[in-house]
């Protein structure tokens, strides 16, 4: 369990070195995927502080999808988000895919933020 710790804590740290040279006082479009859900935040890091938050957990969205963990959950993810973030006045973000691929779910839900109005 320690080598995956380890590997993990790398990990992060290797993605996140890569944000702060590229974000420029931008908020970042943080993701996280598990096996049944995907979650989304736009978090602004100079304020130490989440705009918006949203998740396949969601009660709005939860009744609406047939399953939480495939690509069409996760297009909803990305609406839903790109709607928070507008209405809290966040037009551009950095992409922060948490050092999952760019492939799947991931993808799905950055096309759907940005077809929704963010732009990154």
């Amino acid at each position: 369990m320690a080598k995956t710790e380890k590997l993990f804590k790398r990990r992060r740290q290797r993605v996140r070195t890569q944000i702060r040279k590229v974000a420029a006082g931008r908020p970042r479009l943080s993701i996280h995927r598990t096996n049944q859900h995907i979650y989304a935040q736009v978090i602004d890091d100079a304020k130490g502080v989440t705009v918006a938050a949203a998740s396949t957990l969601d009660a709005g969205l939860k009744s609406k999808l047939k399953g939480s963990s495939n690509a069409d959950a996760a297009v909803e993810v990305g609406k839903l988000i790109a709607d928070r973030a507008k209405s809290a006045g966040v037009e551009q973000v950095v992409f922060d895919r948490g050092g999952f691929l760019f492939h799947g779910r991931v993808k799905a839900l950055a096309d759907a933020a940005r077809e929704a109005g963010l732009n990154f």
